[in-house]
């Protein structure tokens, strides 16, 4: 945590009498257990101080900041959080003694939120280290010392009790119910200790001890009551780092989720969705789908506060061994073998590319199928420093385009980027322009970037119409002239829509089109993005004309049909339901243009969900694609409307939405209370 910002609260040092022990309250035999607690272990205790980076507005930002910390063992192994430590360029340690030593970064884990570090000092020394208590022992009502360096400032201590030994992110705070971390999602693995012991920021990292002088947990967040990360997750995490610098992990593939009050197994956990490609899906799982055992060990899930532990089951798969798994469908038991394999980290290492004006990384694979995309390559842009080079293109780059050519040599990875970036450097002071292919959504675009070094100063932070189905960006002047076409005007194909005319015609992506018919396409700056168009409502709807385009150098003239275009948004059939307070509306074309929704799944667009009602409860949301209820597929509103008068007749007990939320499927329940007829 930045200490900057809590000295901006004033000079609150009075706060550390108040986390201190008190003892005008308690027994002897417990002031003396307390004792023994902190004489067993304040010897160990350390206060971390970082320069940690973060990566925003196109650069890379170095920051000062705290939190704490606790040595193993005895050759100056550090337990403290990723986000104390696992983004750093330096690190000073300063221990009980008040003696000031360096460290080094061993290995960090954001998904567990866990960091290992370790002391150099300048000569051999031996360290006092804690020991670590069974976390799985720890009982509601124990007594516990929250230790740390709150605020930056010396060591302290506070005391509580364990209040909940299984605390997780609440579902009612959806879709905020996560605690997340460079991308990953913390409570999938970590079910939090949660007590009253007194802990603010600096505290992050410090152990969680019970009266027996043994670290119980790691102390990482407060939300109401503090949480602190279970001593037994926290010393594996921490032996896999020291290991190997990291934690390898097995990804089956399969999302899951507790089980619906409504189905008639009493153990099991529901399968909800399939990553594509995935060993699940190359096993044959499908949606909908009852886990019951994996090698042979049952697995239960029946509540929110048993997936953390279900997640870390699975990530101890081995990796790269066929393992059988026992899985209920259609009321029958059958078995799968699948073969894990090793799970890569949400979000790679940023990096700043300076020449560039921005800050980028690698595409993982489970961000490469939550955008949709059949490999890893290119390299995604994070942050855009304005009034840099890439800002300044015209078009212009923005945060989450991907650059996958750089003047026609491939870019798979950063450092393929990184090492070209230098080589078309060296030796050179001036801005160098470059032609640049990259990925905006879903269109393939160009843009020319002149990279190089720039002094700059922050400039602080302030009736049916014919239709041409395709995506384009217009010719600028720049692209012309690298695209050696330097006295032609038009715009340039960058997407081909599907199931259209333009798809059978032999119009290609990249294809330049300078002229319809006899009329030239006048444009040559981005502004000018509406002449085409505006030149092709012209037409009449099944009029063919004929297109002037270059490929590559080569003229051609292509014959096109245009089609009626589109509906809009605000043309398609909607449904409000007023007993579940949610809207729905029918899907356009550039809704499956956009969403690539699976021609398998037919459904309906939720619009609006009302804030309070039962649809909003059962955490329905905007955007999804409705697939049906209560097993009932509702493709279109006349279906829907047939669906819903059912429910309301029944009046079931459960009713369940099943969504597709992006690439995830999920089966939605609530409990509605119904009023009866009077």
């Amino acid at each position: 945590m930045n200490i900057k910002r809590y000295y901006l609260f004033g000079l609150i040092f009075s706060i550390l009498f108040i986390t201190h022990i008190h003892a005008g309250d308690i027994t002897d035999p417990v002031r003396k257990a307390v004792d023994f607690a902190i004489n067993k272990v304040k010897p160990s205790l350390v206060r971390i101080h970082v320069v940690s980076l973060e990566y925003y507005s196109g650069r890379e930002i170095k920051e000062e900041a705290s939190g704490s910390g606790i040595i193993i063992s005895k050759d100056g192994y550090i337990i403290t959080n990723h986000h104390v430590a696992g983004r750093t360029t330096q690190i000073f340690c300063t221990l009980a003694n008040k003696e000031e030593i360096p460290a080094v970064l061993v290995g960090t884990d954001a998904l567990s939120d866990i960091a290992v570090i370790k002391l150099t000092p300048s000569q051999k020394t031996e360290f006092p280290s804690v020991d670590f208590g069974d976390s799985d022992q720890v009982r509601v009502g124990d007594r516990v010392l929250a230790m740390g360096s709150p605020m930056a400032l010396s060591q302290s201590v506070t005391q509580g009790i364990i209040s909940n030994t299984e605390v997780v992110m609440p579902k009612m705070f959806w879709p905020f119910a996560k605690f997340s971390m460079d991308g990953e999602d913390v409570g999938s693995i970590v079910r939090w200790i949660g007590h009253d012991a007194e802990i603010i920021g600096g505290n992050s990292g410090g152990p969680l001890v019970n009266l027996q002088g043994e670290v119980i947990g790691i102390n990482e967040m407060r939300m109401g009551l503090a949480g602190a990360i279970p001593g037994n997750l926290a010393k594996q995490v921490a032996q896999k780092l020291i290991k190997e610098g990291k934690v390898r992990r097995a990804w089956l593939g399969l999302e899951v989720q507790p089980r619906l009050k409504s189905l008639p197994e009493s153990f099991g956990v529901l399968v909800s969705g399939i990553i594509k490609d995935s060993p699940a899906e190359k096993a044959g799982f499908k949606s909908g789908d009852i886990l019951l055992s994996i090698l042979g060990k049952p697995v239960n899930v029946r509540f929110e506060e048993e997936l953390p532990l279900f997640n870390q089951l699975a990530a101890d798969l081995p990796i790269q061994q066929s393992l059988e798994i026992k899985v209920r469908r259609d009321n029958s038991d059958t078995t799968f073998f699948i073969t894990p394999v090793e799970r890569e980290e949400m979000q790679p290492r940023t990096y700043e590319l300076k020449e560039w004006g921005f800050t980028a990384r690698n595409i993982s694979l489970l961000a490469a199928r939550e955008m949709k995309r059949k490999n890893q390559e290119g390299v995604i842009i994070t942050s855009i420093r304005e009034g840099g080079p890439s800002a300044e293109s015209k078009p212009a780059l923005n945060e989450r385009d991907i650059i996958t050519q750089v003047d026609d040599i491939p870019i798979k990875n950063i450092q393929d980027l990184i090492t070209l970036t230098d080589k078309l450097m060296q030796g050179k002071k001036e801005l160098i322009p470059v032609l640049v292919s990259y990925e905006s959504k879903k269109e393939k675009r160009l843009t020319v970037v002149k990279i190089g070094i720039q002094e700059l100063e922050d400039p602080g932070l302030e009736v049916k119409k014919a239709w041409l189905p395709l995506g384009f960006q217009v010719l600028t002047r720049d692209l012309a002239d690298h695209l050696k076409l330097a006295d032609k005007k038009g715009i340039r194909v960058t997407q081909i829509y599907p199931i259209t005319s333009i798809e059978t015609s032999g119009l290609k992506i990249g294809d330049v089109i300078t002229r319809i018919d006899n009329d030239e396409i006048n444009t040559s700056q981005p502004e000018d993005y509406e002449v085409l168009p505006t030149m092709i409502r012209q037409y009449k709807v099944g009029s063919i004309v004929n297109l002037t385009l270059y490929r590559g150098t080569t003229e051609m003239v292509l014959p096109v049909e245009l089609i009626g275009a589109p509906k809009l948004e605000r043309e398609m059939k909607k449904y409000k339901d007023e007993v579940f307070e949610f809207t729905v509306r029918e899907l356009n074309f550039m809704d499956q243009i956009r969403n690539e929704f699976p021609d398998k799944e037919k459904g309906l667009l939720v619009a609006e969900v009302k804030e309070g009602g039962w649809a909003a409860l059962a955490q329905l949301g905007v955007d999804d694609l409705l697939i049906s209820i209560n097993t009932k597929p509702v493709p279109d509103i006349a279906t829907l409307e047939k669906v819903n008068a059912w429910i309301k007749e029944t009046k079931p007990e459960h009713v369940v939405f099943k969504v597709l939320r992006g690439i995830h499927t999920m089966y939605l329940e609530v409990e509605p209370v119904w009023v009866k007829a009077k």
